[in-house]
């Protein structure tokens, strides 16, 4: 599989992860972000950034605000708390 091929997986794979986790299937969603992980580890390609933020580093869920996680601004910065308690930072501009 080529590395476009690839890209274009990860992309759909990140479209289901969404998708699942509107419909409240958590772990279906953990498995399509892990195959997007898997993928793109294989192919040596990084994954889009709104798809990695959009991601739980510790349980590999989609995170959807008011569904399964907190988002805060403050200071400058993003502040996300997923359900499993990790929480992430990312900065952030007007």
């Amino acid at each position: 599989m080529g590395a476009d091929i690839a890209a274009e997986r990860i992309e759909r794979l990140a479209e289901l992860a969404a998708a699942a986790t509107d419909e409240g299937e958590f772990d279906r969603s953990r498995e399509y972000v892990r195959l997007a992980r898997r993928l793109a580890e294989r192919h040596r390609l990084s994954l889009p950034r709104s798809f990695a933020r959009s991601t739980c580093d510790a349980c590999d869920v989609y995170q959807r605000p008011g569904v399964n996680v907190r988002v805060r601004v403050q200071r400058g910065r993003v502040i996300r708390r997923c359900d499993c308690g990790a929480t992430a930072r990312y900065p952030y501009r007007d």
